[in-house]
């Protein structure tokens, strides 16, 4: 009989919506979360429809099912962080952000709110019920579609991302990441890059190692890949961040590398279905 040998890694939860077409949601939480040597756990607020070509429909679950799924984690699992995605719903929003509330674990906010094409996913109510949340967050990690929608100025400029992210701190979080990927080519010193360049911009406050006068501002430049294969990406990052916080690593640093590794994710992205592809959450995990 060989002896068995188990290994203890710490266990992170996702919250977030399932992809059919697998390149998001809790499929990527989950890959990206095991990139990391993290166990992830998984509670499932709305089936979707899905492929490379779109979304066909998206049927939320109901509330109480998804603080059944929740109870059933969190009274079994020595959860270590926890990250949130697609919520679908005002009232899935509100139960989360009271199901968190007492967690003590660092969370991370993904206010997956606007599709790649620019259509808003959720109902005003749903957008307005986030507030609660992002209060309770460790870390929000907008794009600067969804930027715009929390804080309602328009977000297109790596300096525009500085004033949301400071604007989501006072709103409570401890720290926000404003993904510059729908932003334009200027790099940090403003200077054109003629669209070779990503900025994603942290501001950090207090209770993320920001200063007594004022928020941190760390602004993280990495290569624009040339493909629309981006499918996944916000879901792998914010788990990957996550997953980094569950090993019990700061969050600047964690931030910081999970973004450079974002570049490789996409680069060797996966080239299925006929519509643009998803990056790929195997690849992360370094450090």
């Amino acid at each position: 009989m060989t002896e068995y040998d188990p290994i203890d890694p710490p266990v992170a939860l996702t919250i977030a919506g399932s992809d059919s077409g697998g390149g998001a949601g809790v499929q990527a939480d989950l890959s990206a979360m095991r990139a990391h040597g993290v166990f992830g756990t998984a509670v499932v607020t709305a089936t979707t429809a899905q492929n490379t070509r779109g979304v066909e429909d998206v049927h939320p679950l109901p509330a109480d099912h998804v603080a059944s799924q929740y109870a059933a984690v969190a009274d079994d699992f020595d959860v270590a962080a926890v990250k949130t995605g697609m919520l679908a719903t005002a009232e899935t929003v509100a139960r989360v952000t009271t199901l968190v509330a007492d967690a003590e674990v660092p969370l991370v906010v993904d206010p997956v709110m606007v599709a790649a094409t620019g259509d808003r996913l959720l109902s005003p109510d749903a957008e307005d019920a986030y507030e609660d949340l992002i209060a309770a967050a460790t870390l929000v990690t907008p794009n600067a579609d969804e930027a715009a929608v929390l804080t309602g100025e328009p977000v297109e400029t790596p300096a525009d991302a500085e004033a949301a992210g400071r604007e989501l701190v006072a709103l409570g979080a401890d720290a926000a990441l404003v993904k510059g990927g729908h932003l334009d080519g200027d790099s940090v010193d403003g200077e054109s890059a003629d669209g070779d360049v990503v900025v994603d911009t942290l501001v950090r406050g207090a209770g993320a190692g920001g200063g007594a006068s004022g928020p941190a501002v760390d602004r993280f430049e990495t290569p624009r890949i040339d493909t629309d294969a981006t499918h996944g990406s916000g879901c792998a990052l914010s788990s990957a961040i996550a997953a980094r916080l569950a090993r019990g690593e700061a969050l600047r640093g964690a931030v910081g590398v999970a973004v450079e590794e974002m570049t490789e994710a996409v680069r060797c992205g996966y080239d299925v279905g006929e519509g643009p592809g998803a990056v790929n959450p195997t690849v992360l995990g370094g450090e």
